[in-house]
């Protein structure tokens, strides 16, 4: 048993008339210190895997277990970082990542100390009086990174948190998030539509098919990348030729979903 084991998980999203199917048996296991990718076509059920794994969501079906207990929404373990980094406009930068420590009864000061640390290690100088608007994006997705550290988490959940940003930025905070992972010795899961972010940051990445989503094909990446920051793996030719690989078989996934939707229309 691994870390993190997701067994046998299925969803439906049920409405008053009708019934969708998002996942479909989905099983995975995860290693402590391990970061994976899920990657797929779009309403693949990425991020209700996701939200599943948060215990945000209950699964129609199947268990998710963390260190061998039943994950549930009031567990601490896990640290979560969106598309937007969601930081409240009138609190400071301070008070915005002190804020999951004050909600979870954490906060004090020795954790207030060891999460305010972190702002300089993020690149962030001197900016604790500020308000959000007084920063960039790219230095508001790095206070919500600090943000989501600040509790310890044993498990980072990142739902395509660069996908906002200007390419470069995008660069830079991969690598950032990359290292700091690494240094925190952190378990991570990532969301993302992006092949080569995916490639450029995982272990491993779980391909999934179109909706309801099923663990279509699971790529081991190759160790000569696994050493590489981001930036460095993206100029490495095994890069290219995996980047190759995942985009025939996505290729393959959209040309099948288009088949059946047009099958069905007709």
């Amino acid at each position: 048993m691994g870390f993190l084991d997701v067994q046998e998980v299925s969803h439906i999203y049920f409405l008053k008339q009708s019934r969708t199917p998002a996942l479909l048996d989905i099983s995975l296991s995860i290693e402590e210190g391990e970061f994976v990718s899920i990657l797929g076509p779009s309403g693949c059920g990425k991020t209700t895997l996701l939200s599943i794994i948060a215990g945000i969501i209950k699964p129609t079906m199947g268990t998710v277990r963390l260190e061998n207990e039943l994950i549930s929404i009031e567990d601490k373990k896990t640290g979560y970082m969106l598309q937007q980094d969601y930081l409240f406009p009138w609190k400071t930068i301070e008070e915005n990542i002190l804020l999951g420590l004050k909600l979870t009864g954490q906060l004090n000061e020795e954790t207030k100390k060891r999460t305010l640390n972190l702002l300089p290690k993020m690149g962030l100088y001197s900016v604790e009086k500020q308000y959000p608007s007084q920063l960039s994006g790219g230095m508001r997705q790095r206070v919500a990174l600090v943000r989501t550290l600040a509790t310890d988490p044993k498990l980072l959940l990142l739902d395509e948190p660069f996908s906002a940003l200007d390419f470069q930025t995008k660069l830079k905070l991969e690598d950032l998030v990359f290292q700091t992972l690494k240094q925190f010795h952190k378990t991570a899961v990532l969301v993302t539509h992006d092949i080569g972010e995916a490639i450029a940051m995982s272990d491993r990445v779980f391909l999934l098919s179109n909706g309801p989503g099923t663990i279509h094909r699971i790529f081991d990446i190759p160790e000569p990348l696994k050493s590489l920051t981001p930036f460095e793996a993206r100029n490495h030719e095994k890069y290219n030729e995996l980047f190759h690989i995942i985009w025939k078989e996505m290729e393959s996934l959209e040309e099948n979903n288009e088949y059946r939707r047009t099958s069905f229309e007709v």
